[in-house]
């Protein structure tokens, strides 16, 4: 009987033991999952984003041209760390995309424009994935993401095993026959360390590219997000891109 009484005993006590345990973790833990369900940049600053206005866009490509003569991107043609293209959308349901060098060439006209239901032009670069599978795979630690949220090569350690670029969901990886390493946007972290816009933002005619920091409320990218419905490409893959756009149709790809 008395061994009876202090096995009841002792489940009891574990039991309220662990009852009051569990209600001092409450709080702290309650605090932890919020604080790592909200954004990172709420948590951190500066951290850095970028935002395209499609409605803005008239493919001028100067943003293509300013960013291969700041980053010593490779003259040749299929070396960019940004590029645009432009989409016919077709009434009849076809999808027609042209980017002839990047942009910089102009676009060829375009036929039967009476069959055409949308027309516009679409900024590519580095979307600045929170989760970057490029990060993910590179064996060496070339790529890797900073504090402030932007994710970058270091051409150093770069082995040129092109891993990463076969892992960039968005193809805005390329590999740099110069440097023999993988390249890519680095949203001129050369230049924003330093107060200044991305080569590509200081160029654009219309505004059509927004670049700032996300953990401000007051900066131009945080009220370009406040105030548009904006969109990131395939947010299926969940990688949680940084860069967003306006203006976003189901056919961008």
């Amino acid at each position: 009987m008395r061994g009876l009484q202090r096995r009841q005993f002792l489940k009891i006590s574990t039991a309220a033991l662990f009852g009051s345990l569990m209600t001092k973790l409450a709080a702290p833990l309650a605090w932890a999952e919020d604080f790592y369900r909200e954004p990172p940049w709420k948590r951190k600053k500066p951290y850095w984003g970028f935002a395209v206005d499609i409605d803005k866009c008239i493919g001028c490509a100067k943003c293509v041209e300013a960013c291969k003569i700041e980053n010593n991107v490779p003259k040749e043609p299929f070396y960019f760390r940004t590029w645009v293209e432009r989409y016919v959308l077709r009434k009849n349901g076809a999808v027609e995309v042209v980017c002839p060098n990047g942009g910089m060439d102009g676009y060829p006209d375009i036929e039967d424009e009476g069959g055409v239901a949308k027309a516009f032009f679409v900024p590519k670069l580095c979307n600045g994935c929170e989760h970057s599978p490029c990060v993910q795979v590179c064996p060496v630690g070339a790529t890797y993401k900073t504090e402030d949220g932007v994710v970058l090569i270091d051409k150093d350690y770069c082995i040129g095993c092109r891993y990463c670029i076969q892992a960039c969901p968005y193809g805005t990886r390329y590999f740099n026959p110069v440097t023999q390493t993988a390249d890519k946007c680095s949203m001129c972290y050369h230049r924003i360390t330093k107060g200044l816009a991305t080569a590509c933002v200081e160029v654009c005619p219309t505004g059509a590219r927004i670049f700032g920091d996300l953990s401000d409320p007051n900066s131009a990218l945080t009220k370009f997000r406040e105030d548009n419905k904006t969109e990131s490409l395939k947010v299926h893959m969940g990688t949680e891109p940084k860069l967003v756009y306006k203006g976003f149709d189901k056919e961008i790809r």
